[in-house]
């Protein structure tokens, strides 16, 4: 393993260093001595590809600015002992060994477990080295900018250098899309991969399984503004988000079924794909032949497959969606597909850079939009008050961003018109809300792609 696949020690950037020495400042208040090292996990905005990296397809994001910095020391105790600079989040004390977690009860600390444990397993450390920190996040939480993510990732961070390890960019990625599971989300793996491989002003198209990612040189002329709806969702504490999966995962095994697959290895709407040797622009035919637009009932679905409503259980859903008597396969299965292939189409765009580069990025990204609203149904009356106040303020497209149900609107603005731009939109949307207005600072700000994780050293 070269020195390149591994995350940074750096000198700590002049651009966090006012922050930094304030996080080092409020450690030495809480613990009494100095931290030995920080640790920084970046947030995300998805440009295009949204919900279908579980699926198995590509998405290009980019990182952000915005971040966590957990500043570290090591402990003889065999504690982890948690702190936040921000007030709202309780300090948090467990065994670094051994520390239950509880899917019911997705608080802050959680995801700071899941990214130990990840470690810890993957490793297969008998000996934890305790870890006393202070955090500090700059990410909105349930915002869709992978707040959550960042904080599972810095975790995995912190553990690896705190116990003299060292693992790869992509085994950190891996392992962390693995272990966000402990808390009962079934990701793609897209938060993670670019939390660790970015690259600072480029974005990045992920493919999956194998983890590859491609540089995409984004077109001059525009930024991208991020704007939260300020209506918070969290994905773990709701059964939205794994309600797709499974329902992408039930349309994919009933296709299989019907063109006699072996459809209970059949789990991703990629993979099927590929079983068929069909092209992907010809898959949303495939899905009109096979599923009927209407929802199916779990009846139905264990009538089709000839299985019980346990065997279905077992083979397709999730822990919190065993209770669901409905299911939305076609709509969902339309949306994988087509959104897929305006990724490729975004991709393209960039590289080729025609005349009119903009206004087709723009009109991949609101087609993306509609289709989230649409047909998988993961926006959210105020996501599309939103998009809508920042196509009327100028931008060449607008769509929600994350896995939505809340959170932010991504939007790409023609570089001079972004203070007309963010004027427009503070007036026609925060402003017409006491609560939004009194977060607008931290919800509206434009944005170029930042760089990875790293540790800086101190």
């Amino acid at each position: 393993m070269s020195s390149v696949d591994c995350p940074s020690v750096l000198p700590i950037p002049d651009s966090k260093k006012e922050r930094c020495e304030k996080l080092k400042a409020a450690f030495i208040t809480k613990y009494g001595h100095p931290p030995t090292f920080i640790a920084r996990a970046s947030g995300r905005v998805n440009l295009i590809g949204e919900h279908i990296d579980y699926h198995g397809y590509s998405v290009l994001p980019m990182a952000i600015e915005q971040d966590i910095l957990a500043a570290v020391s090591t402990n003889d105790e065999g504690k982890l002992k948690l702190a936040n600079t921000n007030p709202g989040y309780k300090d948090f004390e467990s065994s670094s060994k051994e520390s239950p977690i509880d899917k019911n009860n997705p608080s802050w600390e959680k995801y700071f477990l899941c990214g130990m444990r990840g470690v810890v397993e993957h490793l297969g450390l008998e000996e934890v080295k305790g870890m006393s920190c202070v955090l500090d996040g700059l990410i909105p939480s349930c915002a869709g900018l992978s707040s959550s993510s960042a904080l599972v990732c810095c975790a995995a961070l912190c553990t690896m250098h705190a116990n003299a390890q060292r693992l790869s960019k992509t085994e950190l990625s891996d392992l962390c899309a693995s272990c966000e599971r402990y808390i009962g989300t079934e990701g793609g793996g897209m938060d993670q991969a670019i939390c660790f491989l970015a690259k600072p002003g480029i974005a990045k198209l992920i493919d999956f399984k194998p983890l590859k990612t491609t540089d995409i040189k984004l077109p001059e002329g525009a930024v991208f503004v991020i704007s939260n709806s300020c209506v918070q969702m969290n994905k773990a504490a709701t059964t939205h988000f794994n309600a797709r999966v499974v329902e992408g995962r039930l349309a994919c095994q009933l296709i299989a079924k019907g063109n006699g697959l072996a459809w209970r290895d059949m789990k991703r709407l990629k993979d099927l794909q590929v079983t068929l040797g069909v092209k992907l622009s010809d898959m949303p035919e495939v899905v009109k032949a096979a599923i009927h637009p209407e929802p199916y009932t779990k009846d139905e679905l264990c009538g089709i497959l000839g299985v019980s409503a346990e065997e279905l259980a077992q083979t397709s859903l999730s822990a919190n969606t065993s209770e669901m008597q409905n299911f939305n396969l076609y709509d969902r299965a339309m949306h994988v597909y087509q959104e897929a292939e305006r990724v490729y189409q975004f991709k393209e765009t960039c590289e080729n850079s025609p005349s009119n580069v903009m206004e087709g990025l723009g009109q991949l990204m609101s087609d993306s939009h509609r289709s989230c609203r649409d047909l998988y149904q993961c926006s959210c009356p105020e996501l599309d008050d939103l998009v809508e106040t920042c196509l009327k303020a100028g931008a060449y497209g607008s769509r929600l961003t994350g896995a939505g149900w809340g959170g932010c609107a991504v939007s790409l603005v023609p570089t001079n018109q972004v203070q007309a731009f963010l004027s427009q939109v503070t007036a026609e949307f925060y402003n017409k809300d006491e609560r939004r207005a009194s977060q607008i600072k931290e919800s509206l700000f434009a944005t170029a792609p930042g760089g990875g994780a790293a540790l800086y050293c101190l």
